[in-house]
């Protein structure tokens, strides 16, 4: 029969354990149970211990984002004590706004973020207030600069509660209207903000707390800010890409969306570049230096897992309507100059007008720039109109984007892009065709768009088979936007014509994403640090007792009770071997004893 030895008891406590039976004492027999099961209880506890630690690590199962999405429509509970609050106003050009953000305690995992909603009200609505014009409009008054803001940061006071007022951060950043504002002015209102500010309010407020930021770090915080809700900054145990640079070790993480957004006036992008740049030329890297913003999003600037290199750039009158305009001066000026030497004046009267490849066909218009007038009539000519935007991007060779300015490379085998604004209006409003971006689908549709009469645009207009946004001067200018949209997205940033991971949007998840999200989830990023220290001090005791005394009391009372049972009988056992050794002794004695008498005479 197979046996085994167990070799590693005391010489007293030998015996022989086959797989039938138990072939020790009673004795032996109980205290080699006992043996098995502490040992089998400090395994258990040794299991227990490791998955309670993987847990506090971080969370192995998905966050359902689709729950987080409708936790974040409830109204915020002002009673909950844990809750945290942030303030961020934006002054803007045309007014200011004023948002409050709130988080609970971090979860002590030094590679997750702070979990930054915005605030609602008891009627579900976000916590937001807007006033006008902008501050910058106080260049003149730079001590009224704080009344200015006093009723939105009163607005404010009023939703966060009392008791959280003076460890809540209030942030005023000033945007494009500062800008442009001599430094000296701009100087004068940021020290009235300083100074008067925390003589009403008792936020968490100083000097660094208020500034007037680039179109660089706005840039950068919009870009958090979409990442952030995307849920980009997640790690789960999937990865999509390895980042690396010269000065940090390799990175695999979740792949971030770039986003590109066209407003009236400019246009902006923002992507991350996860590999390391090789620049043609010192000019090529200075050019690149002010377009490249690397930062740490982590609470710990040890920790590198939300280390990124994002390329984030403005261009100023590349915007819809800033593109329309310059491309109507310079076809004013061409014919005017054309005129002079031709016999026939086309243009100048209604007769005679400029057929324009980019207004729909048959639609009239009319020019007037400096006492000069120009007649328009719609040709709907996409393909032309393309032809005749695409000068307008400014194009350099090589590495260049519009305006001439650098662009870092894009891989676009492995990256996502969401278009905002004008991207999508250009692709819903009329052509009802947005969200994911195909390219030969979107050239169809506008070349359809550019070659309809205007009568009938007219006419689908009055029947609502439009969306709700679009209106008369979106019907009359929409053929050129989708040309000037295609050529700043294929010709100037060289999208490939079969790019499919761009998607273009109005609300990410049904909200509108500002990019005083990503502001705040910069400035607040190593306030984390203080909870991750004191869960360090706690640490810092033998981590097995602490977890089982907090976690599993009864695991732990368990095997308290076996190791004193075992002590027990452990003395039970020395008592008896104790008594059994001295009746050996006495009965020696008393056999020595016999002896001796017999040996006597």
């Amino acid at each position: 029969m197979a046996r085994i030895t167990l070799s590693c008891l005391p010489a007293s406590w030998y015996c022989s354990v086959t797989l039938l039976s138990l072939g020790c004492a009673p004795r032996q027999r109980v205290l080699l149970l006992l043996i098995i099961l502490i040992t089998s209880a400090l395994f258990l506890l040794g299991m227990y211990q490791r998955q309670l630690w993987g847990s506090q690590r971080g969370p192995r199962t998905r966050v359902n984002k689709y729950l987080s999405i409708a936790e974040t429509m409830e109204a915020t509970d002002v009673l909950n004590p844990t809750l945290n609050y942030g303030i961020v106003v934006d002054c803007g050009s045309s007014g200011s706004r004023v948002f409050v953000y709130y988080w609970p305690p971090h979860n002590g995992n030094p590679h997750t973020l702070l979990d930054i909603k915005q605030m609602r009200d008891h009627n579900h609505k976000p916590v937001v207030k807007k006033i006008k014009p902008g501050i910058s409009t106080l260049a003149k008054t730079p001590t009224q600069a704080s009344d200015y803001l006093h009723p939105l940061l009163s607005f404010a006071a009023a939703h966060v509660p009392r008791s959280k007022h003076k460890e809540t951060p209030l942030y005023i950043l000033c945007t494009a209207g500062m800008r442009l504002l001599p430094e000296s002015q701009q100087a004068a209102i940021l020290e009235d903000l300083v100074t008067d500010v925390p003589l009403d309010f008792d936020f968490l407020f100083s000097r660094s707390h208020a500034e007037v930021i680039s179109g660089k770090q706005e840039g950068v915080y919009a870009w958090i800010g979409i990442n952030f809700v995307l849920h980009r900054f997640d790690h789960p145990e999937e990865v999509d890409l390895t980042t690396g640079s010269q000065n940090q070790q390799p990175i695999s993480r979740r792949r971030t969306m770039g986003i590109m957004d066209m407003g009236g006036a400019s246009l902006q992008i923002a992507y991350e570049v996860p590999s390391a740049i090789t620049f043609n030329s010192p000019q090529e890297e200075e050019a690149g230096k002010s377009v490249l913003a690397e930062f740490n999003l982590g609470c710990d600037v040890e920790h590198t897992q939300h280390v990124y290199r994002v390329y984030v750039t403005t261009f100023l009158g590349f915007g819809g309507n800033m593109a329309r305009q310059r491309y109507e001066d310079q076809l004013l000026n061409n014919t005017l100059s054309k005129n002079k030497f031709l016999t026939t004046q086309t243009g100048l009267s209604n007769d005679k007008p400029y057929l324009d490849p980019c207004l729909p066909v048959g639609m009239s218009d009319i020019l007037a720039r400096d006492n000069h007038t120009l007649y328009l009539r719609g040709q709907g000519d996409w393909t032309r109109c393309r032809d005749a935007v695409r000068p307008f991007l400014g194009l350099h060779n090589g590495t260049m984007s519009p305006g001439g300015v650098y662009q870092a490379p894009i891989n676009f085998s492995n990256s996502e892009f969401y278009g905002f604004s004008e991207f999508y209006y250009c692709m819903e409003d009329v052509l009802r065709i947005g969200g994911q971006y195909d390219s030969e689908k979107y050239s169809q549709a506008a070349r359809e768009y550019c070659s309809t009469k205007w009568s009938t645009l007219k006419q689908r207009l009055d029947s609502k088979l439009f969306s709700e946004q679009a209106d008369i001067n979106r019907l009359k200018y929409q053929c050129f936007k989708s040309a000037w949209m295609f050529e700043v997205l294929h010709s100037g940033f060289r999208f490939p014509a079969g790019y499919q991971s761009l998607k273009t949007a109005q609300l990410v998840y049904d909200k509108e994403v500002q990019w005083t999200l990503g502001a705040i989830l910069f400035k607040t990023r190593f306030l984390p640090l203080r909870d991750l220290q004191q869960e360090t001090l706690r640490q810092s005791h033998p981590s097995w007792l602490r977890s089982s005394f907090v976690y599993n009391h009864h695991l732990f009372s368990l095997c308290i009770l076996v190791v004193v049972l075992a002590i027990l009988l452990y003395i039970l056992r020395l008592r008896r071997i104790h008594q059994r050794e001295q009746r050996q002794a006495e009965s020696l004695n008393l056999l020595w004893a016999e002896e001796g008498e017999a040996l006597l005479p």
